[in-house]
């Protein structure tokens, strides 16, 4: 989920990040940023396609962000309508149906939507997607992601807020299988300047994720929800340079398996010498606690970094990376995942755009429960490409490919996976 603080150029490496699960490490980042000026605009383009998990969905990811139109296709006031959809037809090989069985198949995918902007600093949008396989292996599916996200001001803080609800149904990593989940995520931001130079930056989240079916395979799956909070005090010490201390709370209750506490320091560094260069380091360590076993403290390294580079107005160079800790799928366990991306955007010839991504994933899993034998470690490699060109003023045309493995101590979860297909966007 997008925190509300991200804009501007930095809002595709923030809503990367979000959805791979780490935070945005671009937020409140001194005074300047926590001031009781006027929120922060939100633009539906970096919202609208949020079923897929980064870094988790066997699938190809969600196409980069396009250009906000002009003009509305309805306006009442304040309140503008923007309906966008998208269709995608692909071929994927290598696709799990269950651990262990990779499957061919094409695929064909719909996605209707609107979002609606109430003035420029909220923003409601509602993306129904429809998933057709032609292998039976898989069913096919009706995603649904509803997302909601603003910010207001209130005497000398500045408020954030967003709420986001999926309903999902895709080939899952970590899984080895199509998966069925809700997740409902919730964000609070506060923050406000204490001095010139000092401000104070709040922050609460809630996520609640609920899976269907029992188990998979001979393995059990969980439902979890999670509460947390990470709040910082920022000492900016010139006007692109800036530094943070911040401490966190987080609680885990799982539905198979031990409830969690744990503790974070962090600590971060944020510079933007220019307009062109933007680069972000926070990192500490996190203490978890197991509350209904007798597993001992789990103290991790925890750190996320995002750097964005436009050497000119045609090009962009994006680098992000980031460790966290989270309950798993899987009964009685949690996740440690580790994750470096590498991306670049350029615009060719007015008309196209190139975009490439790659990266490295690392996940290790642990036991939260002290007899249970976890022995799993995955990792892997992605990369994409999507050629695109502006059609009809207000639509896309696009070709992609993208390839991705999982090599894992549990063969069952092994893959490799390559996928090709175009997509045609219009956007209002």
């Amino acid at each position: 989920m997008m925190n509300a603080s991200c804009h501007g150029s930095l809002s595709r490496i923030c809503f990367a990040l979000a959805l791979g699960g780490f935070a945005c490490p671009f937020s409140g980042v001194g005074a300047e940023d926590t001031s009781t000026s006027a929120p922060p605009v939100i633009s539906y383009t970096s919202m609208t396609r949020a079923p897929n998990y980064s870094g988790t969905s066997q699938l190809a990811g969600p196409p980069p962000a396009e250009a906000t139109p002009e003009k509305p296709i309805v306006q009442w006031g304040q309140v503008e309508l923007h309906p966008h959809l998208l269709y995608r037809l692909y071929y994927g090989d290598g696709l799990q149906s269950s651990p262990g069985t990779q499957e061919k198949t094409w695929i064909n995918e719909l996605a209707p939507g609107i979002a609606i902007n109430v003035g420029k600093h909220w923003l409601l949008d509602y993306t129904p997607t429809l998933r057709f396989y032609s292998s039976s292996a898989f069913k096919d599916t009706l995603d649904h992601a509803v997302v909601l996200s603003g910010g207001t001001l209130y005497e000398d803080w500045k408020l954030g807020l967003s709420q986001s609800y999926i309903n999902s149904s895709q080939p899952l990593i970590e899984t080895g299988a199509q998966t069925d989940e809700e997740v409902y995520a919730t964000s609070l931001s506060a923050s406000r300047s204490l001095s010139s130079k000092m401000s104070l930056e709040l922050g609460l989240t809630q996520n609640l994720r609920f899976l269907q079916g029992d188990a998979i395979g001979s393995q059990q799956l969980s439902d979890s929800k999670t509460w947390s909070t990470m709040d910082w005090v920022n000492y900016q010490f010139a006007p692109s340079m800036g530094a943070a201390i911040g401490v966190g709370l987080g609680y885990d209750s799982i539905e198979i398996g031990s409830d969690m506490l744990s503790e974070q320091l962090q600590g971060r560094v944020t510079w933007h010498p220019s307009k062109k260069l933007s680069v972000s380091i926070s990192g500490g360590a996190e203490d978890r606690q197991f509350l209904d076993s007798d597993q001992g403290n789990l103290i991790n390294p925890i750190y996320s970094a995002a750097i964005e580079w436009l050497p000119q107005e045609t090009t962009t160079f994006s680098l992000s990376a980031g460790r966290t800790v989270t309950p798993s799928y899987f009964s009685s366990q949690l996740t440690e995942q580790t994750m470096v991306t590498l991306g670049l955007h350029q615009r060719l010839f007015k008309k196209l755009s190139l975009d490439l991504g790659g990266g490295y994933r690392w996940t290790g899993y642990k036991a939260s429960v002290q007899g249970l034998p976890v022995d799993r470690e995955d990792d892997g490699t992605f990369f994409s490409a999507r050629l695109g060109m502006g059609v009809l003023r207000r639509g896309t045309l696009a070709v992609f490919y993208q390839t991705s493995d999982n090599n894992s101590t549990d063969g069952d979860f092994s893959y490799t996976s390559t996928q090709i297909g175009l997509e045609f966007g219009l956007h209002f």
